[in-house]
């Protein structure tokens, strides 16, 4: 497996809802997010095809969650990913919060 390139930036794109892998002007790949006051639903991660299986999608989620972390934040892993990271990587554990609860103002309804 190819060493991913040190100089990649990963930066929070917040008007996209995202985290952003980034070479460049070029966009690596990315995960997305739903805050919920200070929790953040992580869905879905993708990373353009032609640099997947190569430790780029492990680049992006420790350095989001670095970032996270650093802010005080929690995150609910949705993303497969995402989830097998933490498991993984136990340092992260501690940043798992509970799943926010919808409101009618988000689209769901309560029974």
């Amino acid at each position: 497996m190819r060493r991913v390139p040190d100089d990649l930036e990963v930066r929070d794109a917040p008007a996209r809802s995202r985290y952003e892998l980034r070479d460049g002007d070029r966009l690596v790949g990315f995960t997305e997010y739903q805050r919920r006051g200070d929790v953040l639903v992580l869905p879905h991660t993708v990373i353009m095809e032609h640099r997947r299986g190569r430790g780029y999608a492990t680049r992006l989620i420790r350095d989001t969650l670095d970032d996270l972390r650093g802010k005080g934040l929690r995150v609910v892993p949705e993303c497969s990913f995402v989830a097998d990271f933490i498991a993984e990587n136990p340092d992260y554990a501690d940043m798992v919060g509970p799943a926010p609860e919808t409101s009618a103002a988000d689209g769901a309804t309560s029974p």
